[in-house]
């Protein structure tokens, strides 16, 4: 009885969406504190390897949103005839499904852009380091923002609004290592922030550290982009192998019945 009564509900809530007697992109603005919930970790991230920094991710993860409900709600409206747990159970299932695609779609897109994105960050330190030579850290980093790659210039701005604002904790660092989940990102936060804490007279020695991890980053970078590079040779070349001998067995075949026939 109860399971009836809530699919009348939601189709009694569709019918007011689709005449528009509730505003749709209200009812998800006013309640959009309880959808930002759902919202993975690293969502913004990923938009952002994809689509570039002139994209919103709060906008598109709304219109995840919004599809994910609306197809749930259609699903339940055309099974209505047959209205049972196990309807409502697949509505909200194909709605979860739609919504983790968009999500799964990211992630697949990065996996592919790996290497590319993880280059990024070694190079991005190498320039930072020549910076934090004549300038302390914060400064350094502020000086860097509009020469690093776009895909960290919001975390570097968020890092420094909040080193600006007197958080001298290394809560800034790890905040923009959490949003940009890239190769040892986490590592190398931890030893700006404490080449941030040196010492004048230790500045030499700390940054020689931190240049040495950066070369380690740079060498693993280099070495992946290596390493794709002799698959993708490797894969070519099984493929003409493949087609060759294909070709080749195709001509015997020929070749034989044709005796056959004779």
């Amino acid at each position: 009885m109860y399971i009836e009564i809530i699919i009348i509900g939601i189709i009694i809530l569709f019918v007011l969406f689709y005449t528009g007697q509730i505003n749709r992109n209200k009812f998800f603005n006013d309640n959009q504190a309880y959808f930002t919930k759902l919202k993975e970790e690293d969502y913004d991230f990923l938009v952002h390897i994809k689509y570039g920094d002139g994209v919103n991710a709060d906008m598109l993860f709304n219109k995840r949103i919004k599809n994910a409900f609306l197809i749930g709600l259609v699903v339940l409206v055309l099974t209505i005839g047959s209205a049972s747990y196990l309807t409502f159970l697949l509505s909200f299932g194909v709605g979860f499904f739609v919504y983790k695609s968009g999500y799964s779609s990211l992630k697949r897109y990065y996996k592919v852009h790996l290497h590319n994105v993880n280059t990024m960050l070694p190079y991005y330190l190498k320039s930072l380091e020549i910076l934090i030579q004549h300038y302390t850290v914060p400064v350094a980093i502020g000086k860097s923002i509009n020469e690093a790659p776009g895909i960290f210039k919001d975390g570097l701005q968020e890092m420094i609004n909040a080193i600006n604002a007197g958080d001298d904790s290394i809560t800034p660092y790890m905040d923009f290592a959490k949003k940009y989940p890239v190769r040892d990102s986490m590592r190398m936060m931890r030893l700006l922030y404490r080449l941030s804490l040196g010492k004048q007279e230790r500045k030499q020695e700390q940054l020689v550290t931190f240049s040495h991890s950066i070369s380690n980053l740079q060498q693993k970078a280099r070495e992946t982009k290596y390493k794709a590079r002799l698959e993708k040779m490797e894969g070519k070349t099984m493929k003409m192998l493949m087609v060759t001998g294909a070709g080749v067995m195709i001509l015997l075949l020929v070749s034989v019945l044709m005796l056959m026939g004779m």
